[in-house]
């Protein structure tokens, strides 16, 4: 395991990284989910895709990232960037699971891997929305309380700065990024996903030009017990002539 300091506006991340087949030539990257870390992307794709050097990476403010400052997904996008160019590599396929699929669209890479990814506003059952209402009209109260009663599941522990970047990257619109991607993208989906259910999948497919969609068993976290299969499938479709 490492970590390497990047500098963004001003604020310095410790980004802790991980490499697997460090020898090869062409680099995967591999990105993890909202309230996730690298080593869940590890323990599934860690054996796969030999041929490929694999950089796991904790983004901001996740397992052993810092982070004290708001952002956005554009924001992340430019952390990693920068985080790859101080390594001296350029990505060869760019794998993202959830919101890492959604950073992981930004980084214009000529094979895109999408497990599940967000990005498409999906609409609040009537309970969350019931919150947001509840949490809004006694904000001006500034009662700690009720944070800790209304905030997501996702927030817990979070800190006040990952807190207000959740807002940020749950809540922005994001659809349009989908029609920029130019390169090779593979769509990989739990038909039984809730969090991002199998439309927006359909839907993120018909943004992309030539995006092939596999709807797999499972939920949000289906990648791994299908982690062979996407390998293959990512191995047969990304190669120099396909990307």
């Amino acid at each position: 395991m490492a970590s390497k300091e990047i500098d963004y506006k001003g604020h310095a991340f410790q980004l802790s990284y991980e490499l697997a087949n460090p020898s090869q030539e062409e680099v995967l990257l591999v990105l993890h989910g909202w309230g996730s870390n690298k080593e869940i992307m590890k323990q599934a794709f860690g054996k796969e895709l030999s041929g490929y050097k694999h950089i796991y990476l904790d983004m901001p403010g996740f397992g052993k990232s810092s982070n004290d400052m708001v952002l956005t997904t554009e924001d992340y996008a430019a952390i990693v960037q920068l985080f790859l160019d101080a390594l001296n590599v350029k990505v060869k396929i760019a794998m993202g699971h959830s919101f890492g699929g959604k950073v992981s669209t930004l980084l214009n890479s000529p094979c895109l891997v999408l497990l599940s990814s967000s990005g498409i506003l999906v609409p609040k059952p009537m309970d969350v929305k019931v919150k947001i209402a509840l949490t809004k009209m006694l904000k001006p109260f500034k009662f700690a309380w009720i944070r800790k009663l209304f905030a997501s599941k996702d927030v817990e522990g979070m800190s006040h700065e990952m807190y207000e970047t959740f807002k940020n990257v749950v809540n922005e619109e994001f659809e349009h990024n989908f029609s920029r991607v130019s390169g090779k993208a593979l769509l990989f989906w739990g038909k039984a996903d809730t969090a991002t259910p199998l439309w927006t999948a359909e839907k993120i497919q018909g943004m992309i030009p030539g995006a092939q969609l596999y709807p797999l068993e499972g939920d949000h976290f289906f990648f791994l017990k299908h982690a062979p299969f996407i390998a293959q499938t990512i191995t047969d479709q990304c190669k120099d002539g396909n990307s």
